[in-house]
């Protein structure tokens, strides 16, 4: 039992840097949408949208895992 809860720990702190990366990326890729666009250029918003899925994703996620780790918390 104990394996476990250090492997969903470890598998939090994992999520949550994946987590923190697409926000690094999001950002950076709205940034250049933002210069594309005023150079009159294509944007790529596709990939815009397909990270921020992903990082929903990984939000629901770490939600989940984290009532895992601490059930009682609810009650």
């Amino acid at each position: 039992m104990d394996d476990q809860l250090h492997s969903l720990s470890r598998r939090l702190i994992e999520l949550r840097m994946e987590h923190a990366d697409l926000d690094l990326m999001i950002d950076r890729l709205a940034a250049d949408e933002t210069l594309a666009k005023s150079q009159g250029q294509p944007a790529d918003e596709l990939s815009l949208r397909r990270l921020k899925k992903r990082r929903l994703a990984l939000r629901d996620l770490i939600q989940r895992l984290e009532q895992e780790l601490d059930p009682d918390e609810l009650a």
